[in-house]
């Protein structure tokens, strides 16, 4: 799908190596017996000197053991290396945080660095002891590999049930120096808003406070990732995370200024294609659902609308089946928990084919069936949903419900 442009941003290539001073690399391992040789399972992000570092994690009370180890070693606001396995979560496992912290060992003793300085993640099955000798034995090599150009063998390896690998990295300006943003992330199933499943890992050359980062991360993770949703689902393992070396020479961002804005807008740029690309690759999905509520009284209320239009599994449904059923989205609007007058809801659907008006004031237009179908027959489709005159908008991703989404999850442990 085509990356969604946003002004004063231009797009680049290299992934998380797009900024000065990373590298990356990704590798078959073995981690799941009589696997497929040719997908990659262990990557590793290096960056060339320490940096300050952020992250955020799910909600869900189950949690995985890498994350624990993650909040310990980021409780300094510094790092310098990523290491991160698929094809199992060390989830819920009575060994999983001594496996979580031998990973970051490996990793250090391949690097030369202290295993504090690492960032551990895992992603796949919950529940299954993971195999750690696989790791330990691939982590030289891994390392080894490590290069400016590794973005693709990493992201590859992150992926699971993934069908496409999801990267973006802008260039903006800061103070009349060039930086580079660019990111990584794994996700297509057990997405739901307040992380969903989803690594992502972004990497920066601009100078940035560890106290800004974070800051800046929280501000946009929640108007991007936490406005996805694919099934519902909030994962166990869910995590983001940013680097940023200071490598392009600004002079670094310590509170929130001019400079820090235009960092967090590169850092919109990225995460909103990211997340754009993840509800579009959701497990089975066919179609790309963007839900825009204006006219809200608030911000908190369009999002509230939003969320609940993209999280609806009969409008879901409808969108696979190309039917413009338009009494499924006010109905979603309707049970939304938030306040506002529903009469004063007006609704359209639009794609590259066209747009078409379907409710007024809260009651239906006659609309063509015909212009309708063909308008849902795009890849991308966007819902407009006005609730007032208010000044609140937001925006939410999500995708259609297919018979392939149950086909997944039938067997993904199989």
């Amino acid at each position: 799908m085509n990356k969604k442009e946003f002004k004063g941003f231009a797009f680049v290539d290299g992934g998380v190596c797009a900024a000065q001073g990373f590298q990356a690399n990704g590798i078959h391992c073995g981690i799941k017996a009589n696997g497929d040789p040719d997908k990659n399972d262990l990557a590793m992000i290096y960056a060339e000197i320490p940096c300050t570092a952020a992250a955020m994690y799910t909600t869900n009370k189950v949690q995985g053991a890498p994350i624990a180890v993650t909040r310990k070693h980021l409780e300094n606001g510094t790092a310098q290396a990523v290491i991160v396995n698929s094809v199992n979560a060390n989830t819920c496992n009575a060994d999983g945080i001594e496996k979580a912290e031998k990973m970051c060992q490996f990793a250090a003793e391949a690097l030369n660095l202290k295993p504090e300085d690492i960032i551990v993640a895992s992603t796949g099955v919950i529940g299954q002891p993971l195999p750690i000798e696989p790791i330990e034995k691939g982590v030289p090599e891994l390392a080894k590999g490590l290069n400016h150009n590794g973005n693709t063998e990493a992201v590859h390896a992150i992926m699971t049930t993934d069908t496409q690998p999801k990267e973006v990295a802008v260039e903006f300006e800061i103070g009349g120096k060039t930086c580079r943003l660019g990111g990584m992330l794994k996700g297509s199933g057990m997405i739901h808003p307040n992380m969903a499943t989803t690594l992502t890992f972004l990497t920066t050359d601009c100078a940035v406070s560890a106290g800004m980062l974070k800051q800046a991360l929280k501000d946009v993770v929640t108007v991007t990732l936490n406005h996805v949703s694919v099934d519902g689902d909030t994962s166990t393992n869910d995590m983001v995370c940013v680097l940023a070396n200071g490598k392009a020479g600004n002079q670094e961002i310590i509170k929130p200024d001019e400079n820090f804005e235009i960092f967090k807008d590169a850092l919109y740029a990225v995460l909103m294609n990211l997340s754009r690309m993840m509800a579009r690759d959701g497990e089975g999905a066919t179609k790309l659902i963007e839900c825009v509520c204006t006219g809200a009284a608030d911000e908190k209320t369009a999002e509230i609308v939003a969320k609940s239009v993209i999280t609806s599994s009969l409008f879901k449904a409808a969108v696979f089946g190309e039917d413009a059923n338009w009494g499924r989205i006010l109905c979603a609007v309707g049970y939304a928990p938030a306040e506002f007058d529903i009469h004063q809801v007006d609704v359209s659907l639009s794609s590259p084919k066209g747009l078409i008006e379907v409710c007024k004031n809260g009651a239906g237009v006659e609309f063509s069936e015909e212009k309708a179908k063909e308008i849902l027959s795009e890849e991308e489709i966007l819902v407009s949903v006005s609730i007032g005159t208010g000044a609140g908008s937001a925006v939410a991703w999500g995708c259609d419900l297919t018979y392939d989404y149950v086909r997944i999850n039938g067997d993904y442990r199989s």
